[in-house]
């Protein structure tokens, strides 16, 4: 009769399977620890492979900033050999000698010194960070969203891992605020996170006066101290301005500014004037066939973005105020031809015309505002009609131009009216948006104009809006009947150019629209 084995069979089978089992474990929990969170390599994680503690290398320098890692900024214990040869790399190397040397400049200056609790934002290796500790500056730390320990450890610019108050600088390089898509949550977490009386260092590659004034809006209570040119180090930032700016408040005392000095009227200030001087020029002689050369204008424009940087917004928006379809302006014009340095733009529909309504519903990131922009919210009569002759009609449908109830029940229009909501215009822009938006806006309202701009000037919200693209409605030239203007408006050329003049001279960007 054979021995029974079995029994000792299903024992050895399990604890192969346990010992396997642990096996893949361990492997799991070191792939996960090195190449998912990007954590170093120590043995609470699973990684039997370190180097002694004592062994470091050297980082070669020259002068007063030569360093070795001796410091215990960098040990390989806390790195394998791919980090180790990071570390080593000449581009590393090249970093860290440009970051010491402008930590160097920034300790003599007062703004840095070796008892300051230092955080470097957005550090995906941690030059910055080494550099700080080779100048003598121990309590520092790198975030980024995959961390590189010990330098670096995970987190984003927009929402940083500690509390308000906790550091004494904080330093933000190679224009990285520049690039962000959050740039004012990158300034505002900067600011939360910085000290009262602490400094911040910001290096941007945007150096006009228009990107200048816009960052400056991002860091609440914080003032500019001094700023510099300075050469970079690669060629992907060859040329940096370095501004330094110090924390003169509690970032949570903020006050939003939502528009000029006591809620009504504002200045429009010196940079933006700066970009009006550079427009292309408002055609002075009234054209005989304004549909054509207007047009064409369109090619002679010089968009806001196109002379400056908008890097440093809160938001984007596109408003279109006499939208009529989709294809009108926003998806003909604005989404093909409009210069939007790579920035989402919210996009506002104001359309009044209840015909257009419904191709709205069916378009992503369109925010449709059915009403009619006006200078109060009233109930206004709709009225579409068009010129005798003129070619004003869209898919059979006229231009719309809203009146006051009272003013148009004389009986005279034999177009079609409809009953309509009117809306405070100017107080929308104002509750909508901040100085700290970058506002695009489109206006094409059928004479109402005339109306809307003075409005805007009044209540200050004209400064809220960086660029307009206006079509003014004049009694033009028409073009079946030679010689013979328009009766549908009462303005004339003249009087448009007064609306353009005035609106530039005030350091409005405005372009004529047709």
């Amino acid at each position: 009769m054979e021995p029974n084995t079995a029994k000792p069979g299903f024992l050895k089978n399990t604890l192969v399977r346990c010992f396997l089992f642990g096996v893949v474990m361990v492997l799991f929990r070191f792939a996960y620890v090195i190449t998912i969170t990007g954590e170093s390599c120590k043995v609470g994680n699973f990684c039997f492979l370190n180097l002694p503690e004592n062994l470091s290398f050297v980082i070669a320098s020259t002068g007063a900033s030569a360093a070795v890692a001796a410091n215990g900024a960098v040990s390989t214990s806390a790195v394998g050999p791919k980090r180790n040869d990071m570390y080593t790399s000449k581009d590393w190397i090249k970093a860290v000698h440009f970051y010491s040397s402008v930590f160097q400049d920034l300790i003599s200056q007062g703004f840095l010194s070796p008892k300051s609790k230092s955080l470097c934002v957005e550090t995906p290796t941690g030059q910055e960070v080494y550099a700080l500790k080779e100048n003598g500056v121990e309590d520092a730390v790198g975030i980024f969203k995959k961390a590189s320990r010990p330098l670096v450890i995970r987190g984003e610019a927009h929402r940083m891992p500690f509390a308000d108050n906790s550091f004494d600088f904080v330093f933000s390089g190679n224009g990285r605020l520049d690039k962000s898509p959050k740039a004012a949550e990158f300034a505002a977490e900067i600011v939360r996170t910085l000290r009262p009386e602490g400094f911040a260092v910001v290096h941007i590659g945007a150096k006009d006066t228009y990107s200048f004034h816009s960052f400056i809006d991002l860091f609440n209570c914080c003032k500019l101290v001094t700023s510099r040119d300075i050469d970079g180090y690669n060629s992907s930032m060859p040329h940096i301005r370095e501004m330094v700016l110090r924390k003169e408040c509690d970032a949570t005392s903020e006050v939003v500014n939502s528009g000029g000095n006591s809620g009504n009227k504002c200045s429009v200030p010196a940079h933006k004037l700066e970009l009006v001087r550079k427009a292309e020029p408002i055609i002075q002689i009234e054209p005989m066939k304004p549909w054509i050369t207007l047009k064409k204008n369109i090619q002679n424009v010089k968009y806001l973005p196109s002379m400056a940087d908008i890097s440093f917004k809160r938001r984007y928006a596109y408003v279109d105020v006499g939208a009529r379809s989709y294809g009108s302006s926003i998806g003909s014009w604005f989404k093909k031809q409009y210069p939007k340095q790579n920035k989402t733009f919210e996009v506002f529909a104001i359309e009044a015309d209840k015909i257009f309504h419904e191709q709205y519903k069916l378009k992503k990131g369109i925010t449709l505002l059915p009403y009619a922009a006006w200078v109060r919210n009233e109930t206004l009569s709709f009225e579409i009609n068009g010129d005798p002759g003129e070619k004003v009609k869209e898919k059979g449908r006229g231009m719309g131009r809203i009146q006051p109830v009272k003013s148009s029940a004389n009986g005279g229009f034999d177009g079609q009216v409809d009953r309509i909501q009117g809306f405070d215009f100017a107080d929308w822009v104002k509750s909508t948006f901040t100085e700290k938006d970058f506002v695009v806006m489109k206006m094409d309202v059928e004479g109402t104009e005339f109306d809307l701009i003075p409005r805007l000037f009044e209540t200050g919200a004209i400064c809220l809006i960086d660029e307009v693209f206006l079509e003014c409605h004049y009694n033009r030239w028409q073009r079946t009947r030679r010689g013979e203007r328009s009766a549908k408006y009462e303005k004339t050329y003249g009087q448009c150019l007064d609306l353009f003049t005035s609106l530039r001279q005030s350091g409005v960007l405005v372009h004529q629209w047709w």
